[in-house]
């Protein structure tokens, strides 16, 4: 059996966050794989359930540190 690529690095509540955190990622070369758990959506195609946030095992260390750096910033 193949060993998974991907490990959990954070969830976040809602679908924008997480893209953000994704754009975040990918400017800086981490590829991300984003889970969001079936929610109902209303007329604004907007989720605020939760979103795991998954990145290649080989990035992970550095996520971490791209994490902890992304939420420095947007906490103020």
């Amino acid at each position: 059996m193949d060993e998974l690529k991907y490990e959990l690095l954070t969830e976040v509540l809602g679908q924008m966050e997480a893209e953000l955190i994704k754009l975040y990622f990918q400017s800086n070369d981490i590829e991300v794989e984003l889970f969001e758990e079936a929610t109902t959506q209303n007329v604004i195609p907007v989720s605020f359930g939760r979103v795991q946030i998954f990145v290649e095992k080989i990035n992970a260390q550095k996520a971490q540190q791209l994490l902890k750096e992304y939420q420095a910033q947007t906490e103020g």
